[in-house]
């Protein structure tokens, strides 16, 4: 899915600095009596280190969390899922297999220059080149042509129709990134020049990330902060120690610290549904999980229930491979047979498949506490069938490399669903998804999601994506565990974050009282 992540190895040895591409740095400016104004710096407790910063390579959390706000894409979608304009003024569909973009003028990256039409064609044929090895590149698989029209016309020509493509586009995947710069560094692992809000500044790995504003930023007034310094802290104890002196601003917690700070009056606790889901892969590739049946009593001996309120406290909701944030989209997974918990069943599916005192195995996870402590919990639950893990919690570049390189067994983990049923499903599990890192293919799930993506008929497609989520319950590749709501810890003097399912980290309009 991306490139070797070895080179953090190096850097985190090396301590290395990482620069942007050449930007200047934002003047402050003056306050009363010509004194200079107070920085709106926003000081966030960020729970793992990026393993890299490209965002057509790179779909690890804690990298996203820092390009997001360093790129852009050409269409932006706001709370109640409805496609707005980001780096596009406007868009047209003359015909189903035609998508013509109209973009603003006058947008600068970081290094100056001015973005065209000539960087959205190679930005996405970047995407698209096998060579690459783009996160999104199954995203936009029925893009046959893009055309540089004019300098700021941009056409896109589709070998079929294809519902999803709207919402692909809204993507990190489908940032814009400049040619000069990815042949000067070879990619933006370790540099980073687009057209967002913040421009990296220093990546000092181990210790902390800093973004500054943009001052030639395409959207008037903001941001309103002058930078963000986002402070490497795995350890939630250590974030949630760090909110309550007042050294950050903002972090992201477990349900479990919200009695710790509920009678805080200088902390503000932000929730809401994420479009996340849970879940235990496996790799198909190996013995004995390429046999169906241990996977079927795996997710037998799965007690879900058990994990929403042990590791969640209750604030979480179980959930199949379209979480239910998708709303129309998800389906009831737990009225489904792989859903319902019996050991018995799970025993005897076991001895079926000729392990009937179960077997040793390693469970990967990595370093989010939810995940780290979901598979403690799963370690408990499959000793009851016999199974005997042993957890590996890995760093986040090394739990990365894990997972392309199909290096484990089974895995913890949590995917975002995106906000198109296409990513919860044909992205991570069709044979030829992008994410489809467990060795699973099903001919009839295939043809189901691949009728979906060119269905523009809702009521057809969501017949269709019903079957294919069956399929993959039934089939186990993952066992999908729970959807958790989300909470954002802030400091009571943080103003204008207002999080939603679709835009998590908007800090555009972030003040510091």
């Amino acid at each position: 899915m991306k490139r070797k992540l070895s080179i953090i190895v190096v850097l985190l040895a090396l301590a290395v600095l990482f620069t942007a591409c050449g930007q200047k740095q934002p003047a402050q400016p003056a306050g009363e009596n010509n004194e200079p104004a107070k920085e709106q710096i926003l000081q966030y407790a960020t729970d793992g280190e990026p393993a890299g910063l490209d965002p057509h390579k790179v779909p690890a959390a804690a990298s996203i969390r820092i390009y997001g706000k360093i790129y852009n894409s050409l269409v932006d979608m706001d709370e109640n899922g409805e496609f707005q304009p980001e780096l596009a003024e406007s868009w047209e569909q003359p015909d189903d297999v035609t998508y013509i973009f109209k973009l603003k003028q006058g947008v600068k990256f970081h290094n100056g220059r001015e973005m065209t039409a000539d960087d959205v064609k190679y930005s996405f044929e970047r995407i698209l080149n096998p060579d690459t090895a783009a996160v999104g590149r199954s995203y936009f698989s029925k893009v046959e042509g893009v055309e540089a029209v004019d300098k700021y016309t941009v056409k896109f020509s589709l070998s079929d129709p294809y519902a999803p493509f709207m919402a692909y586009m809204t993507s990190v995947y489908a940032s814009i990134v400049p040619k000069e710069v990815v042949e000067e560094k070879g990619n933006l692992m370790q540099t980073a020049c687009g057209t967002g809000p913040f421009m990296l500044k220093e990546w000092i790995p181990d210790n902390h990330v800093t973004l500054v504003k943009n001052p030639s930023y395409f959207m008037e007034g903001q941001p309103k902060l002058d930078g963000i310094v986002f402070h490497i802290m795995p350890d939630e104890s250590s974030r949630l120690a760090a909110l309550r002196t007042g050294k950050v601003h903002i972090t992201k917690l477990s349900p479990q610290s919200i009695p710790l700070v509920k009678d805080n009056k200088d902390i503000n606790i932000i929730s809401y549904q994420s479009n996340e889901y849970s879940y235990l892969g496996f790799n198909m590739t190996i013995e004995p999980f390429n046999n169906k049946k241990v996977r079927q009593a795996i997710s037998l001996a799965v007690n879900r229930p058990e994990i929403v309120q042990t590791i969640y406290g209750g604030n979480a909701v179980v959930s199949g491979p379209v979480p239910p944030s998708l709303k129309k989209w998800s389906i009831d997974a737990e009225s489904t047979e792989m859903y319902q918990y019996n050991i018995e069943k799970a025993k005897q599916l076991l001895a079926e498949a000729g392990y009937p005192n179960g077997f040793e195995t390693v469970i990967t996870a990595g370093l989010y506490d939810d995940i780290r402590d979901t598979a403690q919990l799963l370690q408990k639950q499959l000793e009851a069938i016999g199974i005997k893990a042993t957890i590996q919690n890995l760093e986040s570049g090394q739990y990365v490399d894990a997972w392309k390189n199909k290096n484990h067994q089974m895995m913890a983990g949590r995917n975002g669903s995106g906000s198109d049923p296409d990513r919860a499903l044909g992205f991570f599990f069709s044979t030829k998804g992008s994410a489809n890192v467990w060795g699973y293919s099903n001919p009839e799930f295939d043809a189901l999601t691949e009728e979906a993506k060119v269905t523009v008929d809702e009521a057809k497609r969501l017949e269709l994506y019903k079957k294919a989520q069956e399929i993959l319950i039934d089939d186990s590749p993952n066992l999908f565990i729970i959807s958790p709501m989300d909470y954002y810890f802030t400091r009571t003097e943080l103003k204008g974050f207002n999080p939603d399912t679709f835009n998590t980290e908007d800090f555009e309009n972030v003040v510091i009282e």
